[in-house]
């Protein structure tokens, strides 16, 4: 599924089950928390601290796909075509960072 597809998908179930959209500083609050939950997974699992217990099951995939989903939401309620602002950004990072990411030493 593109991305803009993906805008429609997560609209879609807005009107069908979500009832509205919550505000854009509800949102911005609920994306800070969803990239936290990512963050804990990614810090115990591949970084130092230890894994709890009871964070053993929580998967990384479900967490990151609760961080897409409102991403695509905040898209939706301000009006931005996240399909063509992604291929926008990725075509000025090719033409920007190319020969810098080869030539960084500490990447070889």
């Amino acid at each position: 599924m593109d991305i803009k597809n993906a805008q429609k998908v997560v609209d879609d179930w807005i009107k069908n089950h979500g009832v509205r959209y919550f505000n854009e500083l509800t949102n911005m609050a609920q994306l800070t928390e969803e990239v936290g939950e990512v963050a804990r997974i990614i810090a115990r699992r591949y970084g130092e601290q230890s894994e709890k217990e009871s964070d053993k099951d929580k998967d990384l995939g479900e967490e990151l796909a609760d961080v897409l989903f409102v991403v695509l939401c905040l898209a939706n309620q301000t009006g931005v075509d996240l399909q063509k602002a992604f291929d926008k950004r990725m075509d000025k990072k090719a033409k920007r960072d190319h020969d810098r990411h080869h030539n960084n030493e500490k990447l070889k």
